[in-house]
């Protein structure tokens, strides 16, 4: 089963990446930078996730984006599956930081259970068998809605979404064009996918 090791940002500066990126989530390894070469417009077709224990840890990790420069696309607030919020980073990547709780555990704040990539599609259930093909095991799968891979310990979850239900859920409009300013490292060989995400 391959592992999603390392995220890549492409930013247009890399130190004021690595300045925010550290206030705001505090991310290990699995966060890297590279100075932005393409171009790119609007809804970049992903979303990245921390998926957190309660409502206190979320807003220990959203309250010191926002206060680092992050724009808020949806405002922290309880809803019928949880609590969460999401925010754009000043680099344009978009960050929701969720849990499924909607009262405080006592969980240690500023520690997430889980780093997910979600990917936004253009066709859910073709881009899930590209993916099985490459060695990737489902988890879940929800038809042609939605997908989630398995992953090993430490490493970022990869997951599946139509791109117009991940541009909704993450409070932008689903147009965009250009560079993804993404890259995903991870033990599955190089390639490109069907929507065009760079594999290293």
């Amino acid at each position: 089963m391959p592992n999603v090791n390392a995220l890549t940002l492409e930013v247009p500066d890399i130190s004021a990446a690595e300045v925010f990126y550290n206030k705001a989530f505090g991310l290990d390894d699995r966060l890297r930078f590279r100075t932005a070469e393409s171009p790119s417009q609007g809804f970049r077709g992903f979303v990245i996730s921390l998926v957190v224990a309660d409502p206190t840890v979320a807003d220990s990790f959203l309250d010191p984006a926002i206060d680092a420069g992050a724009t808020v696309l949806k405002p922290a607030k309880k809803s019928f599956w949880g609590y969460g919020g999401v925010v754009q980073a000043p680099d344009g990547a978009i960050w929701k930081v969720a849990s499924s709780s909607k009262k405080p555990t006592g969980a240690p704040t500023r520690e997430f259970d889980d780093l997910v990539l979600l990917l936004g599609v253009d066709d859910v259930a073709a881009t899930k068998q590209f993916y099985v093909d490459r060695g990737f095991t489902v988890g879940k799968s929800y038809g042609r809605k939605y997908v989630e891979f398995e992953s090993g310990p430490g490493s970022v979850k990869l997951a599946l979404y139509g791109r117009k239900a991940a541009a909704k859920d993450a409070g932008v409009d689903a147009a965009g064009s250009g560079a993804h300013r993404l890259s995903i490292s991870a033990d599955a060989g190089q390639f490109v996918d069907p929507d065009g995400f760079d594999w290293e």
